[in-house]
């Protein structure tokens, strides 16, 4: 069976995960902020260690491709492209809030009416902006990704017939906005995780939907935007 590691940075959440026997074998996470640089090639090369693994061993790479953090995002895509160029390994890319939806599913498989459920995993994309999509109970998308401003009238239409559950750090801002509407649920505590790559990549790998490697870039769905720098001297 192929072996293959996931990593996932598109948020604060640095996660890396290893797939053979088409499940989860092993798995790092770190929430420190701000510290995947620090923490992402450290984790990996401990877990392939740990695993009695080389990483000649491993027959692909998956990357969770966004939409996310830009910076979480350039430090995963560029740790996966830089494997796949020196072990001469595939590429494999995920959409991170698709990964969110499945693990959310997972929690979530015991509730009643679960056919009548919308999955809406959020990412906080500053203010009151979040990178979001909706999908069923079996990771189906049924609403497109997109950026968007939440206020009150957000989702009113589909909450007039269906339940939705709303998780992740951009769902946390919107509680205070419609969290005492009929058909609101959160899930609260759900982070993503490299764990949650599982299906799409084990898909993927054996329909060989592979990137190419020197094209492929996050889906950052927004443009950049730099904040102004504090280095005294550069504005006036």
């Amino acid at each position: 069976m192929p072996i293959i590691l996931c990593i996932e940075t598109a948020t604060q959440i640095c996660s890396v995960a290893l797939i053979t026997d088409n499940k989860i074998i092993a798995l790092k996470e770190s929430k420190e902020a701000n510290s995947h640089s620090k923490f992402v090639t450290l984790m990996i090369d401990e877990m392939l260690c740990e695993n009695n693994l080389n990483f000649s061993d491993l027959d692909a790479i998956a990357v969770s491709k966004g939409p996310g953090s830009y910076t979480g995002l350039r430090i995963g895509v560029s740790t996966a492209k830089g494997f796949c160029y020196a072990l001469d390994k595939p590429l494999i890319s995920v959409g991170t809030l698709h990964s969110m939806a499945l693990g959310a599913a997972k929690k979530i498989l015991n509730k009643q009416n679960k056919n009548e459920i919308l999955l809406c995993p959020m990412i906080d994309a500053r203010r009151m902006e979040v990178y979001s999509a909706l999908y069923d109970i079996n990771g189906k998308q049924i609403r497109e990704v997109k950026a968007e401003i939440i206020d009150e009238n957000s989702f009113d239409e589909i909450l007039k017939t269906k339940k939705i559950v709303f998780f992740g750090d951009g769902a946390e801002k919107c509680k205070n906005v419609f969290g005492q509407k009929n058909n609101v649920e959160f899930l609260d505590d759900f982070s993503p995780s490299a764990q949650y790559m599982l299906e799409p990549v084990i898909k993927k790998f054996n329909n060989s939907d592979f990137e190419d490697v020197a094209y492929f870039e996050p889906f950052y769905l927004k443009d950049f935007i730099a904040g102004k720098p504090k280095v005294k001297g550069l504005y006036s």
